[in-house]
């Protein structure tokens, strides 16, 4: 089911959640173990990532280099099959622009249509390691407005092959993401929230947000999105923080402020348990109010490991 239809469908807040493909070479059962600890709170649909091509030098015996690609995160698409078939539940796999072609995009497109998998967050994903500005591969996407454009596209019988005879479209329900604290390679929020608008005007359904610790700057970036013209519904995303460091290298890392009280709470911890219960707290307080407020979907930033989005759901649904 289309994600859209899940919202409309319902009136109560949603539960849902993102988790991350094992690293080459894991194994899945960890991965299953996590979504099934969150079963309990009946998920409307779980996220997989999507995580680009890297590359090393591996000395060769002469004493030169060979650069290898490699994929730290493999298995998405397969993943996704295995949530749906394992667990009942809708899967959402990301589909990015870096590292791939728009050949291999809509070749993975396919598979998914295949899969019976109808819903897609089309997202531009992360700098190359070590590059300072985004470099699309040669042939691919340059930015989630173009890979929007290339799903919605295939949603209208249009393939990248134009003498293909009679293609059947796909169904997919196009998610983007949306910044309430602007995306870090933005001007400003202004021209955010226009590019934003591209993306809905291209062919998104509904919008994910980047993880956010003060519910105000959620308010007044669905308050402005309005303003914009975007009236697709707006799912709150939500991480938190279970460790000091996280308090100084989530800002860098996804461009958001850490607000005074939480820092204050913090930095008085002297222990991991001390900081995980304030950060818990924290965000149960976070998510009462979204819910009160009617969000359609309190979406959990997992980061691989369940027990935090357990404890919360928990006070919460």
């Amino acid at each position: 089911m289309k994600l859209t239809e899940y919202i409309n469908q319902n009136k109560e807040t949603l539960f849902s959640f993102e988790i991350l493909p094992p690293l080459k070479g894991g194994s899945i059962d960890k991965l299953f173990g996590n979504i099934e600890s969150l079963m309990e709170f009946k998920p409307s649909f779980v996220d997989v990532t999507y995580h680009r091509e890297e590359y090393v030098l591996r000395e060769r015996g002469d004493g030169t280099y060979n650069k290898v690609s490699i994929r730290k995160r493999p298995g998405t698409v397969a993943i996704c099959a295995a949530i749906m078939q394992r667990f009942q539940v809708e899967a959402v796999p990301h589909i990015i622009c870096g590292g791939f072609t728009r050949d291999e995009t809509e070749n993975a497109l396919i598979d998914l249509n295949f899969l019976g998998i109808e819903n897609v967050l089309a997202i531009r994903g992360d700098n190359q390691k070590g590059e300072r500005n985004f470099t699309p591969e040669k042939g691919g996407n340059k930015n989630a407005l173009h890979l929007i454009r290339q799903v919605k596209d295939m949603n209208n019988g249009i393939y990248l092959d134009t003498e293909l005879k009679n293609p059947n479209p796909t169904n997919f329900c196009i998610g983007a993401a949306g910044y309430p604290e602007k995306h870090i390679d933005a001007m400003n929020m202004e021209s955010d929230l226009n590019f934003l608008k591209q993306k809905v005007d291209a062919g998104a359904e509904f919008i994910t947000t980047q993880m956010f610790f003060d519910n105000a700057k959620y308010f007044d970036f669905v308050e402005r999105c309005k303003d914009h013209g975007i009236h697709v519904p707006i799912i709150p995303g939500i991480k938190p923080i279970t460790r000091k460091t996280q308090m100084y290298n989530l800002p860098k890392i996804f461009n958001i402020d850490i607000p005074v009280d939480l820092g204050t709470a913090m930095e008085a911890t002297s222990t991991d348990e001390a900081a995980y219960q304030v950060g818990i707290e924290w965000a149960i307080e976070q998510c009462k109010e979204l819910k009160a407020k009617g969000v359609p979907v309190l979406h959990f930033y997992t980061m691989g490991k369940s027990q935090a989005t357990q404890d919360i759901a928990s006070a919460i649904f």
